[in-house]
C-alpha cells in the first residue's frame, strides 16, 4: 500500500464511530456454484465477528440477494450485531438495539409481477445451465453452469421478456442479470445504515459491478474497496477475500489498540 492508503487505512480504523459495510459473494466468500453452499472465508468470519464486537464499531452485510438467503449464508444467529442489507438495500435485519428503526416497507407489488417472473422463467426453460431465481422485489437469471453461447441466449431471451417491463430495474453482475421492480441500490443502503448507527466513516467493499453504486457514493474520509479485477471507482483494491480479511485484520488492530 502506497502512504495514501496506508495513512488513509489509519485514518478510518481511528474514527470515532466506524461502519464496515460489506458484500457477502466473492467479498468475504469464494463464489460457488451451488449459491445456498457459499459461505464467509473462516478468516473473514473472525474478523467479522472481532469487529461487530468492537466499541462503536457495527459491522454490515450489503448485498443483493434476498433478505431470508442472506441469513442463512452469512449464518448469523438469531440475536447478533450483525446488520443485514438484502435486496441491494430493500430488507433489514438489524439487531435488537436498533431493530425499532427499521424502515417501513410501503412498496406496491405490480400486478404484472408473477407473470413477468413466470414468462422469464418459460423464456430459459431447457436451456441448460440457465435459471430463474424467485426473489422478493424481482428475479435473477443465473447463467454460471452455462455455456457461452447459452448464456447469450438465455440472455436475449429474458431481455425480451423484459421489454415489456420496461420501468423495471436491470442490473448486471458475475454470470447473473438481476430484474426488481424497486429501484433501491447499495448506495441507498449505506446512507441508510450510516445514518442507522451515526457512522463518522464507513467502509465499503465489493467485488462485483452491482458494488459499484454504493462505492461511488462514498464521502471523504470513507474507504472503498473493490475485490478482485472490473473497473471500480474504489479508492483500494485486494485480489480477493483472503486480502480483504487480513486489511479488516489491520484495521480491527488499529481500532482494538487505539481504544485501549
Amino acid at each position: 500500500m502506497t502512504a495514501h492508503i496506508i495513512d488513509a487505512v489509519r485514518a478510518l480504523a481511528t474514527t470515532p464511530t466506524l461502519l464496515v459495510a460489506l458484500d457477502f459473494d466473492g467479498t468475504v466468500s469464494h463464489l460457488d456454484d451451488d449459491p445456498m453452499a457459499v459461505r464467509a472465508i473462516p478468516a473473514a468470519a473472525r474478523v467479522v465477528n472481532e469487529l461487530a464486537h468492537t466499541d462503536d464499531t457495527y459491522v454490515a452485510f450489503v448485498s443483493g440477494r434476498a433478505l431470508r438467503d442472506l441469513a442463512i449464508i452469512s449464518e448469523r444467529p438469531p440475536v447478533s450485531p450483525i446488520l443485514l442489507a438484502g435486496s441491494h438495500g430493500a430488507e433489514y435485519m438489524l439487531p435488537v438495539a436498533l431493530a425499532d428503526q427499521t424502515p417501513a416497507d410501503a412498496a406496491i407489488r405490480p400486478a404484472d409481477a408473477a407473470e413477468v417472473e413466470r414468462a422469464a422463467t418459460a423464456a430459459v426453460a431447457g436451456l441448460p445451465g440457465a435459471r430463474i431465481e424467485s426473489k422478493t422485489y424481482g428475479f435473477a437469471l443465473h447463467t454460471r453452469l452455462a455455456a457461452p453461447d447459452v448464456t447469450e441466449l438465455a440472455q436475449s431471451r429474458v431481455a425480451d421478456v423484459m421489454a415489456a417491463a420496461p420501468d423495471w430495474r436491470r442490473r448486471a453482475g458475475h454470470d447473473v442479470r438481476e430484474y426488481a421492480w424497486r429501484d433501491e441500490g447499495k448506495d441507498d443502503a449505506v446512507a441508510y445504515l450510516r445514518e442507522l448507527t451515526g457512522a463518522t466513516a464507513v467502509l465499503f467493499a465489493g467485488d462485483d459491478a452491482t458494488d459499484e453504486d454504493a462505492l461511488a457514493s462514498l464521502s471523504n474520509g470513507d474507504l472503498g474497496v473493490r475485490v478482485g479485477e472490473g473497473a471500480t471507482s474504489a479508492t483500494l483494491r485486494v485480489a480477493d477475500p483472503e486480502e480483504l480479511a487480513s486489511l479488516l485484520n489491520v484495521i480491527a488492530s488499529i481500532r482494538v489498540r487505539a481504544a485501549a
